[in-house]
């Protein structure tokens, strides 16, 4: 028998300049947003992208900035927290972002804070 990786869920990925187009924010902005954990990104392949899976409707998704707080807090770096989310968790039946999406913040942040 063979170990299967999680599934993860597919994104595109956005850089600064992208960000500044879709949130229609001036990069000083975006690049706050960044520092506050409003939007978390990684510069695994060169420039620093941020999943276009955390902007919904034009906006960070609002429950992502405690989450990733809580994820720092429990020793992430954003690479790991970005991995985590994205990742199929067997505790939450999906992959955290999908039940943030779905509202699922305190269920959401109860398995990141278990995660130390």
């Amino acid at each position: 028998m063979t170990a299967q990786t999680p599934a993860t869920v597919p994104t595109d990925w956005l850089t600064i300049p992208d960000l500044v187009d879709v949130l229609g924010e001036p990069q000083g902005r975006v690049r706050r947003l960044l520092d506050e954990h409003v939007l978390i990104g990684s510069r695994r392949d060169g420039p620093l992208k941020v999943p276009a899976v955390f902007i919904v409707d034009g906006h960070p998704l609002a429950s992502l900035r405690g989450t990733a707080i809580v994820l720092a807090d429990v020793g992430f770096s954003d690479d790991e927290a970005i991995d985590w989310l994205l990742t199929a968790d067997d505790v939450i039946g999906a992959a955290p972002i999908t039940a943030l999406l779905a509202g699922r913040k305190s269920e959401v942040r109860r398995v990141a804070q278990t995660l130390a």
